[in-house]
């Protein structure tokens, strides 16, 4: 019995199954509907399709530096038993190694695998953020991964110019822990930096505040603001008496890039 594009996107929509899994499931039944929506379950592959709306908060962050090339790649799951499995971890490493070596869309190579990791540790199993960092000549790059469980929860990349691997680690373990979002004021959007502008004016005329002092008052918080979301102006994690420009010296921050599960 011959079967249509619309018969596969039908088993699908009733399953949840990957497009190709119900191909092969109407290959190995003729055509059949429901003998493919008997298969596909008996291999699990309709049962864990039924988990796609369920969290998945828990996972690895796996992370490779070779050279002046970094990796980080964020594999999901749904439980902290299952991202501390050596099956689970193997897989996040096997990413990593590959993003590392050919770029970041070449975990596309590794679909059939993860495929079979959600039949096989009957979860909700998916790739997160994947991150590719290759330094200019020069140039080196940073990294640090923090270990909770015996797994990778938080990690970084960061690309520094005129600096040597050691201040490169050192400005990781910082962003690790301090999260910055931006490099530098210049890259906050202008739409942010005026919201957060209308929301301190708001704040301190609440207060009670002068009129004429809100305008100053303001500014401050701004550059207290500035001083929390962006790397550069951040009080330095291991000497908060200097920030980090301060910090790197004639040093240059190029990029940085911070991944966690949750």
């Amino acid at each position: 019995m011959s079967f249509t594009a619309q018969d596969v996107k039908a088993l699908r929509d009733a399953t949840g199954a990957g497009m190709m899994d119900c191909k092969k499931a109407l290959e190995e039944t003729d055509g059949e509907i429901d003998a493919a929506k008997q298969l596909l379950r008996e291999k699990g592959l309709a049962a864990s399709a039924k988990r796609d709306d369920r969290d998945n908060n828990q996972g690895v962050v796996a992370i490779k530096v070779d050279g002046n090339v970094g990796a980080m790649v964020l594999l999901k799951s749904e439980t902290d038993f299952v991202a501390s499995s050596e099956q689970f971890k193997g897989e996040a490493d096997a990413l990593v190694e590959l993003v590392v070596a050919v770029g970041a869309d070449a975990v596309a190579q590794r679909s059939a695998e993860l495929e079979q990791l959600k039949i096989t540790l009957k979860e909700k199993i998916e790739l997160g953020r994947v991150v590719h960092m290759a330094a200019a000549d020069g140039n080196v790059v940073g990294h640090y991964q923090h270990v909770q469980g015996g797994r990778g929860v938080n990690g970084v990349l960061v690309e520094v110019a005129g600096g040597n691997d050691e201040l490169a680690h050192d400005i990781a373990v910082h962003i690790a822990f301090a999260r910055p979002t931006y490099l530098t004021r210049e890259e906050i959007p202008t739409a942010t930096v005026e919201a957060e502008r209308n929301t301190l004016e708001t704040i301190t005329l609440n207060e009670g505040k002068p009129e004429q002092a809100v305008a100053k008052i303001v500014e401050g918080r701004l550059n207290g603001f500035f001083k929390d979301v962006c790397l550069l102006e951040q009080p330095y994690a291991k000497d908060d008496k200097q920030s980090i420009k301060q910090f790197i010296g004639s040093a240059e921050i190029i990029r940085f890039a911070q991944v966690e599960i949750g």
